[in-house]
């Protein structure tokens, strides 16, 4: 997951738990808020209710004073108030005025009240006052505002969640252009981008400052490379060469016992197998510092074709049966230098660890939209632990065979500079099968 879609996910996360915070809290924000301002109407009603009350007014509202049990009630048209004066005996330190939240029945119909409860004595006579207001709709009204407010916040949560996304991407562009235009480009460090990135962030700047110094010095390091390698070639090569010659000349000499003989002969062979392995090995420097270019068309079938053809007697000398069944004629671009030499040792390879009047199997195909070549043989085969290390230089997966064990570590750098996965299955004493799966078709 991208770091746009981390942070924007994380403030939407963080708005999300503000919001359900809110949520819990808000029927008790509404409630405190609704119920100060009722109390504060029954307070008022009570306290115009005291101020013009008198004696008369109290016998007109109980029509039997000495029944202590009679009461007044007066009731609004809709029942969402009412008052209720009654005689009752005041008890001591009881509080004058409490509020509370009852239901009450009255005509049939039971509803909610908050119901204010004043206590008081008037003229020697104990008195309860109780005045009501209706809850019905104030419930309606906090469910109203309670629906309203979540609204509100998920269409807060929407937009900001949008926005944060927009953002955050207009932040991150720089950050993008510096991967897409200059991290990609380490392992092509001549056609690195050193154009400074335009960037609103100071860190994003000083990233993009920071990496142009690095790649300044990956590039000398690089140059620096490219030409011991050179030196390598001509400081190493060059004097083999004279060896070679020298020992060339020796063997002309006819005084030389067939000792003698024997014992250059054998050096000639140890220098030729050491020119090959510095050739080999400057072959895999090159490939992995992309000193080769790629721009040929190469149709795989007639390498393949000619491959079949160069090694023939080897395969005839092996008695091995070679089956040559590739069927499309795939154009690759790429070195075709290259790709022939990492088909030829795939397929030497087959032939060297082949049994006697083996099989070698080329064949291609197109597997979910990818070219692919495979070279199969009735061999030798590997186990688990041949597998993990037959690419590695100078791994050999048998002693007795001739090889330097470089082979496959140059068909591996060939794959990897043209972009080519390389994928092997073996099973011991029943063959091996090399795959070559190409970037996906056009």
């Amino acid at each position: 997951m991208k770091i746009k879609h981390q942070l924007a996910i994380f403030n939407a996360l963080t708005r999300l738990l503000v919001i359900l915070v809110l949520w819990l809290m808000l029927p008790i924000l509404v409630e405190n808020v609704v119920y100060h301002h009722i109390n504060n109407t029954l307070l008022e009603k009570k306290k115009k209710f005291i101020e013009h009350l008198n004696k008369e007014e109290i016998n007109d509202f109980i029509e039997n004073p000495d029944d202590s049990t009679d009461a007044f009630s007066e009731f609004s048209t809709l029942h969402s108030e009412f008052l209720v004066l009654s005689r009752v005996s005041v008890k001591p330190h009881q509080k004058k005025t409490t509020f509370s939240n009852e239901y009450r029945k009255i005509e049939g119909e039971e509803n909610e009240y908050r119901i204010l409860q004043h206590h008081f004595t008037y003229e020697g006579e104990d008195y309860q006052l109780e005045i009501g207001s209706s809850l019905s709709e104030v419930n309606d009204l906090t469910f109203a505002i309670k629906l309203f407010i979540i609204i509100v916040f998920v269409v807060i949560l929407l937009i900001t969640f949008l926005a944060d996304t927009f953002y955050i991407e207009y932040l991150l562009k720089p950050f993008y252009k510096i991967i897409d235009t200059k991290i990609r480009r380490v392992n092509e460090p001549e056609t690195f981008d050193h154009t400074p990135i335009k960037a609103t962030s100071r860190d994003f700047r000083e990233l993009d400052f920071v990496l142009n110094q690095m790649m300044d010095r990956i590039t000398e390091v690089f140059k620096k490379e490219k030409q011991f390698i050179s030196n390598v070639s001509h400081e190493l090569l060059t004097p083999i060469a004279l060896l070679k010659n020298k020992l060339e000349n020796l063997l002309q000499n006819e005084s030389l016992d067939d000792h003698a003989v024997d014992k250059i002969a054998g050096s000639l062979k140890t220098l030729d197998m050491l020119k090959k392995i510095i050739n080999n090995l400057l072959l895999i420097s090159r490939i992995d510092n992309n000193q080769y270019e790629a721009n040929e068309a190469i149709n795989l079938k007639e390498i393949v074709a000619d491959l079949q053809e160069d090694l023939l007697d080897r395969i005839e000398d092996r008695d091995i049966q070679f089956m040559n069944e590739m069927e499309n004629n795939f154009v690759f671009i790429g070195n075709k230098t290259l790709l022939h030499i990492l088909i030829y040792n795939l397929v030497t390879n087959a032939i060297k660890y082949n049994k006697p009047k083996g099989k070698i199997i080329v064949e291609d195909g197109f597997v979910e939209e990818h070219y692919f070549i495979s070279v199969k043989d009735s061999g030798i085969g590997m186990d688990e632990s041949q597998l993990e290390k037959i690419f590695s230089r100078f791994a050999r997966i048998n002693s007795d065979q001739e090889g330097q064990g470089l082979g496959l570590a140059i068909a591996q750098s060939i794959a990897s500079f043209h972009h080519i996965q390389i994928k092997v299955k073996s099973v011991l004493n029943e063959g091996t099968t090399f795959t070559l799966l190409f970037e996906k078709a056009n």
